[in-house]
């Protein structure tokens, strides 16, 4: 059987945004990036979450931990992860404003949506 296709490229990126990736909250949220669309050699997790009621795709131990954590405050209302920085050309204009270059793929050269962990929403303000 044939591996998955990793490249990115704008067609990708279009698809993933009309597929909704990367937008709604709570149990309607959905990450820009699943288990199955990175390689690994290591392990990711498919975990159930109470405050969202939904499943939370983790890459790592530590972002599972990490998620746990927050499942059990009372006070945060929402977890998204893998949340995509959008647009893109916010990212870009960040990274040539710090002068780095923003990353691409190497096989397409296609900018690559950049993402954060986590976004979480608390319902009052907490100390980390």
């Amino acid at each position: 059987m044939a591996k998955r296709k990793r490249e990115i490229t704008e067609a990708k990126i279009d698809r993933y945004i009309k597929e909704g990736r990367g937008q709604g909250t709570g149990k309607d949220y959905i990450p820009w990036l699943r288990v199955q669309d990175v390689p690994s050699e290591g392990r990711a997790i498919r975990g159930g979450g109470w405050t969202t009621g939904r499943r939370h795709e983790l890459l790592s131990d530590i972002e599972r931990d990490y998620c746990y954590l927050l499942d059990y405050s009372d006070d945060v209302s929402d977890i998204r992860e893998q949340f995509p920085l959008l647009p893109l050309e916010e990212t870009k204009l960040i990274a040539e404003r710090i002068g780095v270059k923003h990353p691409a793929d190497p096989t397409t050269g296609v900018a690559i949506v950049m993402m954060t962990d986590f976004l979480v929403t608390c319902q009052k303000k907490i100390k980390i």
